[in-house]
């Protein structure tokens, strides 16, 4: 496997909140440099309407942020596997179908690719969750489907799948030097996957591996997930979330849940939305709340919020507590967020991935005792109330962390290696 030459393939990892593409070559890192020499490019479009054309990545954010007129749209994967990926959406003035979005992106990364290693790539090794909608074959085998079908219209010829936890377990292999049983946790933006699968030094250059998986598993559940929870809990009851109307019901929650939900925050910002709002208010107890949340829509303030909201959760990673400051849309306002409350929040969300654990080690026919090593990559592995849980699963399994965004694309790039040399 491991020849002078460089890899005729790369592996693409796309991933909800960040993208990387990795490319084999000798004595090299194997993750090409994205954007600003950065291996990561997020996975956000901008839509200038200004200037009429797409920006990819962090430029995309920074020109949103920066107050030019257009459409973000961010957590792009998440369409896999949803009712929206049959159908379109409005950019520039157009109607765009979603699955030319994806292929939109996905070709920038390929172009980007391209361009750093002065070559064309032909074959590609693409990760995928090991499910990309829980508990639908059908509707996991479409977005699969639409995956295969996306990537050749941007010009592969040759397209193929890895798990991604699977990859992630490759990656981590070539640093080890005895045997090992590894369960890979990789918590993304969208998805939680998990692999058992047996490492070693001696394995890690033949092709085929199956017999060393010995079990593969996941949830729907990454860390858009715990944003929105996040959100749900700490932040949208100032935006009138739980405000009684004068019928003592509540007010529909489904305005907010779409407000704490990336890939649907634009649905407020339609004409139809402000017109129910606005007959609304005058059924609600108090009004300062909805008074908040049109004063976000007529800044269009929605995905400034979800940003600010993320931020908070990775802060949380660290911290006890931290205020955070909406002044930008009201002044003085801010709110307190505790770490206690994000996991109270995701507390039946840690369930099911406990739960997913759990099933994984009796599907194996496994007991803890056996698991030597815990292998933490994707964005979202680092949430203190994770770690706990599988260490109490597994407590006597030793603890590491991999390349947080990379672990998964270094992985791909071995793997379209030794499938296409």
């Amino acid at each position: 496997m491991y020849k002078d030459q460089p890899a005729r393939a790369c592996g693409i990892d796309f991933g909800t909140s960040n993208s990387t593409v990795g490319w084999w070559r000798p004595g090299e890192d194997s993750l090409i440099a994205l954007e600003d020499g950065k291996i990561t490019l997020p996975s956000v479009v901008f839509f200038n309407l200004e200037e009429r054309r797409p920006v990819y990545g962090r430029r995309a954010l920074e020109e949103y942020l920066e107050g030019y007129e257009g459409r973000l749209m961010r957590s792009l994967k998440s369409l896999l596997g949803s009712k929206l990926l049959k159908s379109e959406t409005t950019v520039l003035g157009s109607a765009m179908p979603f699955k030319q979005l994806l292929g939109l992106f996905i070709g920038e990364l390929k172009q980007r690719a391209e361009a750093v290693a002065g070559r064309a790539f032909e074959q590609v090794v693409l990760g995928r969750p090991v499910f990309f909608v829980d508990d639908d074959p059908e509707a996991d085998r479409e977005a699969a489907d639409t995956l295969v079908a996306v990537a050749k219209a941007i010009g592969f010829d040759e397209v193929s799948f890895q798990y991604e936890p699977i990859a992630a377990a490759f990656d981590y292999e070539r640093g080890i030097d005895r045997e090992e049983l590894v369960l890979i946790v990789d918590i993304g933006g969208g998805t939680s996957d998990f692999s058992l699968i047996r490492l070693s030094p001696e394995r890690r250059d033949h092709a085929e591996r199956q017999d060393d998986i010995l079990a593969t598993g996941g949830v729907h559940i990454g860390g858009t997930d715990f944003d929105k929870q996040l959100s749900l809990r700490g932040v949208m009851p100032l935006f009138g979330y739980g405000s009684r109307m004068k019928s003592d019901a509540f007010m529909p929650t489904h305005y907010h849940l779409n407000l704490a939900t990336w890939h649907t925050i634009n649905t407020l910002y339609a004409q139809k939305t402000q017109l129910a709002l606005k007959s609304m208010r005058y059924d609600i107890v108090d009004a300062s709340g909805i008074d908040r949340l049109f004063r976000l829509i007529e800044q269009r303030a929605g995905h400034w919020l979800a940003m600010q909201v993320e931020q908070s959760k990775i802060d949380l990673t660290e911290a006890d507590r931290l205020n955070l400051s909406l002044a930008r849309i009201e002044e003085g306002l801010e709110v307190e967020l505790t770490r206690d409350l994000f996991e109270a929040a995701i507390e039946s969300l840690l369930g099911r991935v406990r739960d997913s654990v759990g099933d994984l080690l009796n599907k194996a026919g496994l007991t803890a005792a056996q698991v030597d090593t815990v292998f933490f990559t994707g964005g979202s592995s680092g949430v203190p109330a994770l770690r706990r849980i599988i260490a109490e699963l597994l407590p006597n399994a030793r603890h590491l962390e991999g390349n947080t965004f990379g672990s998964i694309g270094s992985g791909l790039a071995i793997e379209a290696k030794k499938r296409y040399g």
